[in-house]
């Protein structure tokens, strides 16, 4: 019985790692069950058997990585000041960025995950609060527009163009051009 559960969840994790790729290349409204299927090397029916619909594969695709984005906004909110607040969300979202390289972007730049995450509730409202986090150091709209610029330059940063660098230089990189948007002195280091 252990065995084929095993199993079972690493049928599932196989058809969210095809899932990725494919809604990366084809974007997720070009993408079907079958392509998935075609992908791993099974029926369609063997993907239907994990995943009725694409949307529950994107559901799926989209929890591990709300779960981290769940805690980073914890984690800023948790901050004495609205500048450590900032600092910790910002790097905070650029460490998960960084690890999740494929699927940041997509789910930022296609409109089919686009509009099923704002659907959801919980999910606008997480974003809302990790937008207001970095948005808080300039109160007014001025905050807002900075804000939502960083966050859409840190998903463009995952571009092909910087797929070829180490994630320490690109995690370097994305920190540095968002602590000059939103106007946030790095923090200093106490020796």
């Amino acid at each position: 019985m252990a065995v084929t559960a095993v199993r079972a969840a690493d049928s599932r994790q196989r058809f969210i790692d095809a899932a990725i790729g494919l809604f990366t290349r084809h974007s997720f409204a070009g993408t079907s069950l079958q392509m998935i299927a075609d992908e791993v090397g099974v029926t369609k029916s063997a993907v239907h058997h994990h995943f009725r619909t694409r949307e529950e594969l994107l559901n799926a695709v989209v929890e591990p990585l709300l779960g981290e984005v769940r805690r980073a906004v914890e984690a800023a909110e948790g901050k004495r000041g609205r500048r450590a607040r900032a600092e910790r969300m910002l790097t905070g979202f650029v460490d998960l960025a960084v690890r999740n390289r494929l699927l940041v972007p997509m789910l930022v730049g296609d409109p089919g995950p686009i509009e099923m995450l704002r659907s959801r509730t919980e999910v606008s409202d997480l974003v809302n609060r990790m937008i207001m986090l970095l948005a808080d150091l300039d109160p007014g709209v001025g905050g807002w527009i900075k804000a939502d610029m960083v966050m859409a330059g840190i998903a463009g940063g995952m571009s092909a163009r910087s797929s070829g660098l180490d994630d320490d230089v690109l995690r370097r990189y994305l920190i540095e051009a968002s602590r000059r948007t939103l106007g946030l002195r790095a923090p200093r280091c106490l020796t």
